[in-house]
């Protein structure tokens, strides 16, 4: 869609700096030329070194300054900055890995792993105690205990591995009850989790013996620390082969799936989600999470079965059964006889592994609709049906010429939808609230819609003039493929936090410092209520347990809270970037009084609200031309990409009795999500019942018609068999 050629950009690379550089409504004269130049260069290290701000990057330059110190000191030799610089880089080092986990892959990628860093550290001890003439006994001793230290965190690291493999299930499994599996307790986390981190630091009693006795000039010191390091060392070691005995007792991969079965023939399911996803993370789960609710409302028994494992991490709460099945042959295992309706969120692979089960009928039911070609897939054939909102989506597969019948589309609306504030019930702040919810860059040029890249910065940069609110929420994946998205990205947040500045007063942060504890406080709650347990994929299966819905009322309670709370603490002329997942899209829905967002799936659940939306036109094509091409132009504003529209488009929400739109939302809403009644809720339900009766009669015919054949080919009960071809 966008051109994203070097020249280019870097051009809007440029410009993304220099607009985030200055402050709103500046010019760029010569006097703000040298702190351009600062700026430029500083968040030109920040990418570079994948660190967020400045903390980040001063620890990171202490990182490193303390490790080009170590050799200085080492060969001058001076015990004391030795010692001080040794101190920094343990210490910025464990720092690190909590606040900048990118940067530390990046060293890992650079081969700079812990465990190198670790060595490092060692080489350049003995170098120092060589220089400072310790004696050959204790130089030779250090080299020993420091030798066998890492061969005993190389044995392990071994053990570990063997202890992992043996936990590895075929399958994990939440709402099931798995207790008669017999799977052993996991490991304490004391010796499985982080155990290379516990292990390398088991060198620090010898690293401080040894330079306490080049202080003081006795060595006894230095050999009560190489003591310490070595029996620590030894005892972990001896500890974790403990737990790899146990580890012995785990059960099979095919008795597991044998009690996953038992437990599945107990519950019968007869609804499954089914999703695969190639790189799964919290990018990815919101297109599971989103139909969780939907799920647990049907008339019949709901599963949830998952491809990857990763998909448990970001796994939202629910009561409905779950399995995650990493292989293929593992999948084919699973006994579901009673189930007859399997509802595909994403198109993937995998998909076939699901699709070849004869006995069900398979429903494309995705994860949004929007105008994208993504949305009218002609992939989608493989399925059975395909659900759609509204009439939009059955008439997108139309124009997918000769590839989806109009008899294999059901339009079921959106039932994610209900609990959005309608425009007639919201109440507006002091300052209007714009919510710019921009797209990711796409997988390719070709379905690259994002407003980012070519007018994301002066779009910002023009609403601050305006003096507005703005909620910046991003796609999750913005960035991950375009760097001139990314760089965008990074200059709108640092345009929106500039602005903040100003605006913030002492009351305003006094209130989100006092919410922070509260919000950290529901958050870790609503994380036990949602199940997600400790401990590794057996673990969480041995203690996995039917739940119902018990906790339900809390954990609706306390999502609530946790919004009210985040609201009131930020004020309602403050800005806000939202990249978690709290609070969710349709909670900024809620608290905005105009979207602006490019063609994507946003936009037509937006249209829900029945509030004024923006659509962007980078390439200013005709208006005409541009709502022709996209349903959900319909009802919009469309903003050109120098812009010069805005003012105009923000008057309708300063005086609503400006808005010609309205009329043209209403009807859209119909056109693109459904009628109101029935129900979205109710569609969906009604859908799912009548495609499981549908299946339900096919396998009746079918098994009707091999009875026929069988009765044909044997003859009368007693006569000889007829011979068939």
């Amino acid at each position: 869609m966008y051109n994203h050629s070097p020249a280019i950009a870097v051009e809007q690379t440029y410009r993304a700096y220099t607009l985030a550089s200055a402050p709103p409504h500046a010019t760029h004269d010569d006097t703000s030329l040298p702190r351009e130049s600062l700026s430029m260069t500083f968040r030109w290290l920040c990418g570079v070194l994948r660190v967020r701000g400045k903390t980040d990057l001063l620890l990171v330059f202490l990182f490193a300054a303390g490790f080009a110190a170590l050799p200085v000191f080492a060969l001058l030799p001076s015990l004391w900055g030795f010692a001080f610089a040794s101190a920094v880089t343990y210490a910025a080092d464990e720092v690190l890995h909590t606040r900048s986990p990118a940067f530390v892959r990046r060293l890992a990628a650079l081969q700079l792993t812990r465990t190198m860093r670790f060595a490092v550290r060692t080489v350049m001890l003995l170098a120092l105690a060589d220089r400072m003439d310790a004696p050959g006994a204790v130089l030779v001793a250090a080299l020993a205990v420091f030798a066998a230290h890492f061969t005993l965190v190389i044995l392990y690291t071994a053990v570990h591995h063997a202890i992992r493999r043996r936990r590895t299930l075929p399958v994990v499994v939440r709402n099931l009850d798995m207790s008669g599996a017999g799977i052993p307790q996991s490991p304490p986390a004391l010796l499985y989790r982080r155990f290379l981190r516990k292990l390398l630091h088991l060198d620090l009693p010898a690293h401080a013996g040894l330079l306490v006795a080049l202080a003081v000039g006795a060595w006894q010191p230095a050999g009560i620390g190489f003591a310490v390091t070595a029996g620590l060392a030894v005892a972990a070691v001896a500890a974790l082969l403990g737990q790899l005995r146990r580890a012995r007792r785990m059960p099979s991969g095919d008795e597991v799936i044998a009690e996953v079965n038992r437990q599945l023939t107990g519950y019968r399911p007869e609804v499954a989600l089914y999703f695969s996803f190639a790189s799964v993370s919290r990018d990815f789960m919101y297109q599971v999470n989103m139909w969780i609710e939907t799920l647990e409302q049907l008339d019949r028994r709901p599963l949830i079965i998952l491809r990857e494992r990763a998909s448990f991490r970001y796994l939202g709460r629910t009561s409905i059964p779950v399995v995650c099945v990493p292989k293929a042959d593992d999948v084919a295992q699973l006994e579901l006889p009673e189930l007859r309706v399997v509802l595909y969120p994403g198109n993937a692979g995998k998909n076939v592994h699901m699709l070849r089960v004869a006995e069900a009928k398979h429903v494309f039911i995705g994860h949004g609709d929007s105008d994208k070609l993504a949305s009218s897939n002609r992939v989608s054939k493989v399925y059975d049906e395909i659900w759609v909102a509204g009439r939009a989506g059955r008439d997108r597969y139309q124009r997918v010429r000769h590839a989806i019948s109009d008899e294999a589309i059901v339009e079921v609306g959106r039932p994610q939808l209900s609990s959005i504030r309608l425009h007639a019930d919201h109440v507006p702040g002091p300052l209007p609230t714009v919510l710019y919810a921009p797209t990711w860059e796409g997988w390719s040029d070709d379905d690259c819609h994002t407003s980012l890249i070519p007018m994301g910065v002066p779009l910002i940069e023009k609403l601050l003039a305006e003096n507005v609110r703005v909620l910046y929420k991003p796609h999750p994946l913005t960035g991950k493929r375009s760097r001139a998205a990314a760089e965008a990205d990074r200059a709108i947040r640092e345009l929106l936090r500039a602005d903040d500045e100003r605006r913030d007063t002492p009351e305003t942060e006094a209130a989100m410092a006092v919410a922070r504890p509260r919000l950290a406080e529901i958050q870790a709650r609503l994380a036990e209520l949602s199940g997600r347990l400790t401990g590794d994929d057996a673990q969480q299966t041995r203690e996995a347990r039917v739940t119902g819905l018990e906790g339900e009322a809390e954990w609706h309670e306390l999502r609530a809270a946790w919004h009210r709370i985040f609201w009131e603490s930020r004020g309602p002329v403050g800005h806000q970037v939202i990249t978690r997942q709290l609070p969710t899209l349709y909670e900024c829905f809620d608290q905005a009084d105009i979207l602006i967002s490019d063609v994507s799936s946003v936009v037509a659940d937006f249209v829900a609200s029945l509030k004024p939306y923006v659509l962007t036109n980078a390439n200013d094509l005709p208006d005409e031309d541009f709502r022709a091409a996209y349903t959900t132009a319909g009802g919009a504003y469309l903003l050109d990409r120098d812009c010069a529209r805005l003012p105009e488009i923000l008057d309708s929400v300063r005086e609503p009795r400006h808005d010609p739109m309205a009329p043209e939302r209403r009807i859209l809403k119909e056109y693109v999500l459904g009628p109101d009644r029935p129900t979205s809720k109710e569609r969906f339900n009604a859908a799912v019942n009548a495609l499981a009766e549908k299946a339900v009669a096919e396998q009746d015919e079918r098994c009707e018609g091999k009875a026929v054949a069988g009765s044909r080919a044997f003859g009368p009960a007693g006569a000889d068999p007829v011979p068939v071809g």
